[in-house]
């Protein structure tokens, strides 16, 4: 995709060398996939080490950008080239440098190398360690790819390449029936967004006349390009939801975690789901009031609806990602209702503490020998203290701890946009509802996982009538992760904790950056007591979420796997409900699933009974017309043909008795002819 460039190349070094950044993993992909036979130390350095070249890209870039911040306009570069024509017209693509990319490529390269270097004990003993950092680090490309695009169509081509590695990883151990039925749900869900994102990437062609973003005034985000248009940006808008799980195509995001654990960090945390927020912000100057409405409700929905259903799950990673598609719908409430600085803030402290969430998931369940369901876990801050440690910072910022974490102040500036946002009050009390929710759930996560005893132990077997007692063999202990594991948890913890302070009312140095302005030197905006009273009330939903999930579940921890939950207790048929995520795959399953298997069914029945009886009637009618024109060609044409040539060879055979070339027989001829010729006139002058 970057081939054919043009002649000219951009002089700004910065600009120059922005393609290396997803070319590098991509060449990293292609060197593994061509090796003649599978070497996993040469396949796990390329991955990495293109990583760390394009974190340290990534970071030149960011560096770039941050020299000219807070001149009181962003800071942008670009590079558009032509890629192919088409009668008069050349069909470009390129690439941009701006602060929303350089702060993207940072977080993706440097969350992506953590998720690559912890691979390498998660993924130790899998017998496709090659193939499989192949796969991840072209997924990390197509990802870069997204973020660099400065052409909606680039983009397109990198977002697809996107969805395409996610079905190789969500459907890596493809043995695995599960996996396999993720991969392929993933890969469908996904397309049915991404055809109405090309519908609206048509129809945006089909008015501005370019699909680059900004051309020198003349792209379709410039000021002098195109105005905003509903219909396109609701268009480009269903793209997103389909990749970053937003209600009502959320169904394939909670099955992603099928694949390893590392993927399922990758995907969750910090590439595909924020692609779609991403995609959203790159094309906000599209959105008109009324895009931006549905924007904002779709997302309040969602995160609502999804930490409902997290509440009763009793998969370690199955809730992580119900979470994951909770906090992607505070991500859309935060674009619709404050703009681009404050969703993409939360997108950029999410990836650092649900990466690690989900990575301390993966420790969790590498120590605890690949067990999920949290009630049979327990006790493991013993066995398990760094992995322990580190989780608990992960679920303190998802939780929104208040003043300490970066969590908190980033889902702290949703709720603030949604509070004094102009068309309703609604999003911010469903936020808010959302935001106790997810206190809660990941309490008793925690509880459940690290409190109480372990409760993998078997159960002794009764004596024997020798009167000796006979145990199954025990369990296995659980224990510690390898330091390939565990220090990208410390890191990320400590990104989790402290990234916040980029975005404080005290220091919203992210939303300067992003906007362009200097960030203010006072304390007015935090000492303001709006800010304040909403500051409490989302901390008090945060610590009721965890005191209300504490006093439940961690007071008494549970001591056997078949211990019922405590809410069955009280509530025994809400909590069935949300268990079963509200009924919403059985609804697809009985709607449109069974809609379409009813139709392929009919295709089928016609193409059976009614197309292909009418080939089959056709094909024996052709048939019979040839069976009639043999019989026309071999006794009409071909008899009468013959007979004629008969006829003509006995005539020819008689008058060559004729034509022997004896005189003598001529001669008598003559005769005979003369005579009969006399005869002839003497008897007609006779009777005369």
């Amino acid at each position: 995709m970057f081939a054919a460039l043009a002649p000219t190349f951009p002089s700004d070094p910065a600009v120059a060398c922005l393609w290396l950044i997803p070319a590098l993993p991509l060449l990293a992909a292609g060197l593994t996939a061509v090796l003649g036979r599978p070497r996993r130390r040469t396949a796990a350095g390329l991955a990495i080490g293109s990583m760390v070249l394009a974190f340290l890209l990534s970071c030149a870039a960011f560096a770039h950008v941050l020299q000219g911040a807070g001149q009181g306009e962003v800071m942008r570069l670009t590079f558009n080239f032509r890629w192919f024509q088409f009668g008069d017209t050349w069909l470009q693509l390129g690439w941009v440098l701006d602060p929303l990319t350089a702060v993207m490529l940072v977080m993706v390269s440097f969350v992506g190398l953590l998720i690559f270097i912890y691979s390498l004990g998660y993924m130790a003993h899998d017998e496709n360690f090659t193939r499989f950092f192949c796969f991840l680090a072209l997924f990390a490309a197509a990802m870069l790819g997204v973020i660099i695009a400065n052409s909606l169509l680039l983009l397109f081509i990198c977002w697809e390449l996107v969805g395409l590695t996610s079905y190789l990883l969500i459907g890596f151990w493809y043995h695995k029936p599960s996996a396999a039925a993720a991969a392929k749900k993933a890969f469908i869900t996904t397309r049915i967004g991404d055809l109405a994102f090309l519908l609206g990437m048509v129809w945006l062609y089909s008015r501005s006349g370019t699909l680059l973003f900004y051309d020198a005034g003349h792209g379709c985000l410039d000021s002098a390009g195109l105005s905003p248009s509903t219909a396109i940006a609701l268009l480009i808008f269903c793209g997103a939801i389909g990749k970053s799980g937003q209600l009502p195509l959320h169904v394939w995001l909670p099955d992603a975690m099928e694949g390893p654990t590392p993927v399922s960090a990758l995907i969750h945390a910090a590439t595909m789901v924020a692609a779609g927020v991403f995609l959203v912000a790159r094309v906000f100057p599209l959105m008109d009031a009324t895009a931006l409405t549905v924007v904002t409700w779709v997302g309040t929905l969602t995160a609502l609806f999804a930490a409902s259903v997290a509440v009763a799950q009793t998969d370690i990673k199955r809730i992580l990602a119900w979470s994951t598609v909770s906090q992607l719908g505070f991500m859309m409430i935060g674009l619709g209702t404050g703009g681009v600085a404050v969703g993409m803030f939360h997108l950029l402290t999410h990836a650092f503490f649900k990466a690690l969430l989900f990575l301390g998931a993966g420790s969790v369940i590498h120590g605890c020998h690949e067990e999920q369901d949290i009630r049979r876990l327990g006790g493991l801050r013993r066995s398990m203290p760094v992995t322990f440690a580190t989780y608990a910072a992960g679920m303190a910022a998802l939780s929104g701890f208040p003043l300490v974490t970066s969590g908190f102040w980033s889902k702290d500036e949703i709720l603030h946009a949604a509070h004094g946002w102009s068309v309703s009050h609604w999003p911010f009390y469903f936020g808010l509802g959302a935001a106790f929710l997810t206190a809660f759930y990941m309490t008793r996560q925690v509880c459940y996982v690290f409190f109480g005893q372990y409760r993998l132990a078997p159960v002794m077997a009764p004596h024997t009538a020798a009167g000796q007692g006979s145990h199954p063999p025990a369990a296995p202990a659980p224990h510690e992760s390898p330091r390939a594991m565990v220090i990208p948890l410390m890191i990320l913890a400590g990104f989790a904790l402290g990234l916040g302070v980029l975005g404080t009312p005290a220091w919203p140095w992210i939303s300067a950056f992003l906007e362009g302005h200097a960030a203010p030197s006072s304390l007015d905006h935090l000492l303001n007591s709006d800010t304040l009273r909403l500051m409490g009330i989302s901390s008090l939903a945060a610590l009721g979420g965890i005191g209300i999930g504490y006093w439940v579940y961690g007071r008494r921890p549970s001591v056997r796997p078949d211990e019922v939950d405590p809410l069955v207790r009280v509530q025994p048929e809400v909590f069935a409900l949300l268990q079963r995520q509200f009924f919403v795959d059985e609804i697809y399953e009985w709607s449109f699933v069974a809609f379409h298997a009813w139709w392929a069914r009919l295709c089928d029945r016609l193409d059976t009974w009614i197309w292909e009886t009418a080939v089959q009637a056709l094909a024996y009618a052709v048939i019979g017309l040839s069976w009639v024109d043999r019989v026309l060609d071999e006794y009409v044409v071909n008899a009468g043909f013959d007979k004629g040539c008969q006829g003509l060879t006995e005539g020819g055979q008689a008058m060559s008795r004729f034509q022997n070339g004896r005189v003598q027989r001529y001669l008598r001829v003559l005769a005979l002819a003369m005579a009969g010729l006399i005869l002839f006139l003497l008897w007609g002058c006779g009777a005369s």
